[in-house]
């Protein structure tokens, strides 16, 4: 959910950076151009940018050009007076510890994982530099021992000249004078950075020569054909040449086109360029008619589109192959997407982005601003009432009302602002109209207009509006309260001017998935049944006029999504294929087998038939069609559509997202659960779309009956030998016994021959006589060599100082060590995990984006490997599943039971997982340093925490993005027991930032007077 403070903060920036102002249709671009992203309005509750700008008047003043066109200006003087103020509010209390650095560095991180809660101090300003042309200027405020610095991080000539420093107050430009005499020894000046001594240059050997450096150029291109950052060229060509790289060069880097390619990444790092070899342009431009299309996927992804998908995806959309040049220069496509690398290292793992020239909300403005009918009709007079806004949050509560149709269901927002303000609303026209002199009545009522009706059953006074007027009646819809009802027309009174303040609270919205079918009988009357004056959970999609929901009831043990239940309403029972009790089936095709041991099959059955049937049209129907109008755009939980099964389309249901890229899918008819891309999924053809969804899932869940375990018990050397046994098997059959019909579970024995009247020939008595029961004993901690093995010798994984070997192959090396900053720097930091002040867990802050990028590739890659059980042993280094995700760990130990003791190295969690959901950890997981950093806070002496002081301490820091300041490192020869002392400073209050030291030193000295 995007920030509106922070938002706020980046249009100020903008602004200030112009004194003339930015025009209206201009400020997106320059807004993107700071932050990678345009101003979320429509997630902010507003349905225009105007709105937005004009609810900000402490910000933003709306002027109108000479041209007539709306001007944006900063609101004069709001910048100062908030640095004076926070200047006066600082506290003056001695503190211990190192100088009260706080890092002020702008945090702004695109598709960031986590809300940023942090405060920064930054202004843009102009300057006027010495080459004679004007330059935005970036300063940064830090507060040093009760004085502010202004930092000056971006100019181009700023730090070689001392006469063009910046001036400060007189009030603070004796004690920075004082403070820099005293510290010139020991620190560099924040204000003039080029006091630091400079390295010594290399000599040239010549005057800048173009050819002589464009020779060597090429020379190191062609060491570095997959391209390096322009960043690294000075220091090879100094360590390859003995010479400094001329300033000049650089500067000529984007017109040496038959030398070079220079390409601008979008967010990861914006002062950065990425450089390439150089090809012929003949060679290397993309047709017209190939752009286009590669914009037209784009757009159905405005997420974001992995490089790497685009081969598949342009190759099964328009059947025809991608030029294989266009991933190798991707910045031909500059014109179509902007381009983001997540990972730094690898410039081919790159993100595209749809390029938007206008506003990508413009078309959902216009339609907000124009004035419809019912808006008309909401007027009187001279009074208006506002808007309704969608709650920002992402699951607000609802109340559902009613519903003719599933596009146009009528709800309530429950909460502060909505359903409270209602209540407070009623009970003041109560008190209002409870005075008879204040009851003035509507004696001539009008349609469309408001007014005030005292209901028939309560003595409640409620807003409405007239629908009809007939004689002595009229209907009125309360629009509050979303229904409708005949009344006499002495009912009706005057609305007060005063109660035209709060938005209509009844409101409307639309269900996801359920579009084509809005009108159905059987899922009205399904949602009548379960939503109709409930209270549910709603999942906002799409936030426009009507935004797109799923909603869910949360009231029982496991969460019901309605749209899905409601789906399902539209199945054929006759196209049902249910299991009988004691009934018997031949031809069975066992089609998954689970790690807990229940199994899914398919019978021969109608459906079944019918089901092969609609796959084979709707497989010719995909092939014949050259469009992207089928590409999934916008997934969600419990939403059908098609996935590749075995070569084939097959119906699939979403069960879980990661993020906006991957998913988790179930193949409804088969049993099968995977991971994929959103990418790799396609929706239903309208011609096939109703058979679809009409036919039932034709996977009917079993368990085999009478074993000594149940279901979730069994031994992964028992599932394995299941698999072995009957996925292999053209001809099986099973018997009944029992149907749990809550669970929608089938208690069966299963053969794999047509004997089923003797069930001594059994799969089931044939597992309950062997011995894939017994766990392995028990394998306890110990702190000298590996413990004795879990299972059978599968791939065994042993740890080697700082590398990982796998049997049959190479030695795999772990991540390199995580990269620190100096001693006394700083560093954005997130908590992950904290136990008391002398034991947390912190993750860098900035790279958090590369650990959620990692994470989705790993279930993708684990997810479609076959389960097979792997070699535990104490000290390994794999990949463990939890909840749904995949994490690098390290085994601690190995329990009883199968049970496995992991610590997440990029988390710094301890977990228990079941042996069946590790996995060896390739190569390809171990290029991102461990993200996990052990960490005691610094400024304090260690004792031992009591419970009290360790809940203060979690209160304070636990999942959330603090400032930190490096006071030592503890190093160790692996990187998970590395530990550092650190300051931690919570810069997310205005009036002063809070050190983490002196709250905890305060409560022990409070807690110790108390005692």
């Amino acid at each position: 959910m995007a920030d509106e403070e922070l938002v706020k903060k980046m249009v100020r920036a903008v602004l200030q950076s112009s004194k003339s102002g930015v025009s209206l249709s201009h400020l997106q671009v320059e807004y993107k151009d700071l932050t990678g992203e345009l101003i979320p309005y429509k997630q902010l509750g507003y349905a225009t940018l105007d709105a937005l700008l004009h609810s900000m008047p402490s910000v933003v003043k709306l002027d109108k050009g000479q041209s007539g066109e709306v001007v944006c200006h900063a609101t004069t003087g709001n910048e100062m007076t908030h640095i004076t103020k926070l200047a006066a509010r600082q506290r003056t209390a001695k503190r211990t510890g190192r100088p009260q650095v706080v890092n002020c560095q702008m945090r702004v991180k695109p598709a960031a994982p986590l809300a940023l809660n942090g405060e920064t101090l930054i202004s843009f300003v102009k300057y006027d530099c010495a080459c004679n042309s004007c330059f935005k200027v970036l300063f940064t405020i830090h507060y040093i021992e009760n004085v502010f610095f202004l930092n000056i991080i971006s100019c181009c000539c700023f730090f070689s000249r001392s006469d063009k420093r910046m001036t400060l107050p007189s009030r603070f430009q004796k004690e920075v004078h004082a403070h820099l005499s005293q510290n010139q020894q020991q620190t560099p000046s924040i204000l003039n950075e080029n006091t630091t001594p400079s390295k010594p240059r290399l000599p040239h050997s010549a005057p800048y020569s173009p050819k002589l450096v464009q020779s060597r150029l090429k020379e190191v291109l062609n060491k570095h054909s997959n391209g390096l950052w322009v960043s690294k060229l000075p220091q090879l060509y100094r360590d390859l040449y003995k010479q400094d790289l001329p300033s000049e060069a650089l500067k000529d880097l984007e017109h040496w086109t038959h030398i070079c390619t220079v390409e601008k990444p979008c967010s990861t790092k914006p002062q950065e360029l990425l450089l390439y070899p150089a090809k012929e342009t003949s060679q290397i431009t993309p047709h017209s008619a190939v752009k286009q299309k590669l914009g037209e996927l784009l757009l159905k992804y405005s997420s974001g589109l992995w490089a790497h998908a685009l081969p598949k995806l342009y190759q099964d959309t328009y059947k025809c192959k991608l030029p294989e040049f266009v991933l190798d220069h991707l910045n031909l496509l500059s014109d179509i997407c902007t381009i983001d690398y997540p990972m730094p290292d690898n410039p081919k793992r790159a993100i595209l982005y749809a390029k938007v020239l206008e506003d990508e909300n413009r078309n959902q403005s216009g339609l907000a601003g124009s004035e419809t009918k019912e808006a008309v009709e909401r007027s009187l007079s001279s009074q208006t009432v506002p808007p309704l806004l969608i709650p920002r949050e992402e699951y607000p509560s609802v109340l559902v009302v009613e519903a003719g149709d599933t596009n146009s269901v009528i709800l309530r927002y429950i909460g502060d602002g909505y359903s409270k303000a209602q209540e407070k609303l009623e009970d003041e026209m109560r008190e209002f109209y409870g005075q008879d002199s204040n009851k003035v009545a509507l004696t001539s009522p009008l349609t469309g207009q408001l007014t005030a009706v005292c209901a028939e059953e309560e003595e409640e006074i409620l807003r409405a509006q007239v629908c009809e007027v007939m004689a002595d009646k009229v209907k009125v819809h309360y629009v509050d309260h979303g229904f409708s009802e005949v009344i006499s027309k002495s009912k009706l009174f005057e609305l007060h001017e005063k109660f035209y303040r709060l938005p209509f609270q009844a409101t409307k919205c639309k269900l996801a998935g359920l579009e084509s079918f809005s009108q159905e009988q059987a899922v009205l009357k399904r949602f009548e049944s379960m939503a109709t004056g409930k209270i549910l959970l709603a999942e906002i999609l799409v936030r426009q006029e009507v935004p797109l929901v799923v909603l869910y009831d949360t009231s029982q043990d496991d969460d019901i999504n309605i749209n899905a239940a409601c789906m399902k309403a539209l199945h054929d029972k006759s196209l049902e294929s249910p299991l009988k009790v004691n009934s018997a089936y031949m031809n069975v095709n066992v089609t998954s087998v689970c790690s807990d041991g229940t199994i899914y099959c398919q019978v021969p059955s109608r459906g079944l038939t019918k089901l092969n049937e609609i796959l084979e049209k709707t497989e010719n129907y995909l092939h014949s069609q050259v469009t992207s109008e089928l590409l999934v755009s916008r997934p969600f939980c419990g939403k059908i559509c098609l996935a590749q099964y075995k070569g084939k389309w097959s119906r699939v249901e979403i069960t879980n997202l990661h993020g906006s890229r991957v998913v988790d899918i179930m193949f409804v008819d088969v049993g099968v659960q995977a991971s994929v891309e959103v990418t790799e999924l396609r929706e239903i053809p309208p011609p096939t779309l109703r058979d679809l969804i009409s036919t039932p899932a034709q996977a009917l869940k079993c368990c085999l009956a009478d074993l000594p375990v149940s279901v979730g018990s069994w031994t992964p050397d028992a599932v394995q030998w299941l698999r072995d046994t009957a996925l292999h098997c053209s001809d099986c059959s099973l018997k009944a016994t029992k149907v749990d019909e809550p669970k929608r579970l089938a208690h069966v024995y299963l053969f794999t021959s047509k004997n089923f009247h003797d069930k001594s020939c059994s799969l089931n008595q044939q597992l309950a006589d062997s011995n894939l029961w017994s766990h392995q004993k028990d394998v306890f901690l110990s702190s000298r060599g590996p413990s004795k093995s879990l299972n059978a010798p599968t791939n065994p994984a042993t740890i080697q100082t700082s590398s990982l070997r796998t049997d049959g192959q190479d030695k795999l090396a772990l991540p390199p060590l995580l990269e620190l900053p100096e001693i006394g720097q700083n560093l954005d930091v997130f908590v992950s995990v904290a136990c008391h002040p002398g034991h947390f867990v912190l993750q860098p802050w900035h790279d958090m984006y590369k650990l959620v990028d990692l994470m989705g590739e790993m279930i993708l890659h684990y997810n479609k490997m076959e389960e097979k059980p792997l070699k535990v042993e104490k000290s390994q280094v794999c990949a463990a599943k939890l909840e749904n995700n995949w994490y690098r760990v390290l085994v601690k130990g190995v329990l009883t039971n199968g049970l496995v003791s992991v610590f997440q190295l990029d988390y710094g969690k301890h977990e228990l997982v079941s042996c069946t959901q590790l996995r060896p950890l390739t190569q390809e997981f171990c290029q991102l340093p461990f993200q996990a950093i052990t960490a005691q806070l610094a400024g304090l002496k260690p004792r031992q925490w009591s419970e009290e002081a360790s809940i203060v301490f979690r209160n304070h820091v636990e999942k959330k993005p603090l400032v930190g300041q490096l006071e030592s490192v503890q190093e160790a020869s692996q990187p998970w027991d590395r530990k550092v002392v650190i300051y931690l400073v919570d810069t997310s209050q205005e009036e002063r930032d809070i050190w983490l030291h002196d709250i905890m030193a305060e409560f022990t000295d409070e807690m110790s007077n108390a005692a």
